[in-house]
């Protein structure tokens, strides 16, 4: 089996590296490693506002055309990723094809099939990770969808204001949630295109990885996206300004 398989020092060195700046990149933009939030943090949030917004409106069709958007994405997102694996395993069917493409690439590296299809393998593995995680958001879009036809109405806040928190907080963390497997499913889409760089050599794996990490980096903690969030939710904690003409909004306290 050593003989078939023909793994250098890079490609082993290539995929540590590739799991292990998955994985802390995973980490940081959840919270973690870093003090600067990222943009997933700042929409935990927004999540977090639109919920507590909603409970001071009796009709609230607007929130559920949201939760019907959200699903639809990632309905899409996870079909995609199952279509993406059935290419895959469409590869593993004629990978002398595709090894004969790459061979004619100057910087590919001399692959044999069985080193080929192990390949192949591990991005089914992260395409399937992917749709996985896709699928429980989905599961739990529902979820929540669920929860928020169980908040109450206005009326219940002045009568049980406890019991219209709970309500607001159970739709708030499972929205939460799925947004963060929705995130971490699309994490997941986003390297199975670093990890293609290992079909033509390890040190093509380590720039690709490298790259896309370097541009996930931009958009969760140096985008204009992020500015904008974060201006926003500094609007809303910042306190209403006071004068002749002027009204104070009333807008619910972003926890």
């Amino acid at each position: 089996m050593r003989d078939l398989v023909h793994f250098t020092w890079i490609d082993y060195l290539a995929i540590l590296y590739f799991v292990g700046i998955w994985m802390l990149f995973s980490i940081a933009a959840n919270g973690g490693v870093v003090r600067r939030k990222s943009l997933s943090a700042y929409m935990n949030q927004q999540r977090r506002l639109w919920m507590q917004t909603l409970a001071h409106r009796d009709l609230r069709m607007i929130d559920t055309s949201i939760m019907a958007s959200l699903q639809q994405g990632t309905a899409f997102f996870a079909s995609s990723a199952l279509i993406a694996i059935g290419g895959c395993f469409a590869l593993l069917g004629a990978p002398d094809r595709v090894m004969a493409v790459l061979s004619d690439l100057p910087v590919t590296s001399q692959a044999l099939r069985v080193t080929f299809e192990i390949k192949v393998i591990g991005l089914i593995l992260v395409l399937a990770f992917a749709f996985f995680k896709f699928t429980w958001s989905y599961r739990l879009f529902n979820y929540c969808a669920i929860l928020i036809g169980a908040v109450p109405v206005m009326s219940v806040r002045h009568s049980d204001p406890e019991k219209m928190d709970r309500a607001v907080e159970r739709a708030a963390q499972v929205n939460i949630i799925a947004g963060k497997h929705f995130n971490e499913g699309l994490r997941a889409i986003f390297f199975s295109i670093g990890y293609l760089g290992w079909f033509v050599n390890g040190w093509i794996f380590f720039l690709t990885s490298t790259v896309l990490t370097l541009v996930l980096i931009k958009r969760q903690f140096f985008s204009s996206a992020r500015l904008a969030v974060m201006d926003e939710l500094d609007e809303a904690k910042a306190p209403p300004a006071q004068g002749a003409g002027s009204r104070s909004d009333v807008r619910p306290e972003n926890l």
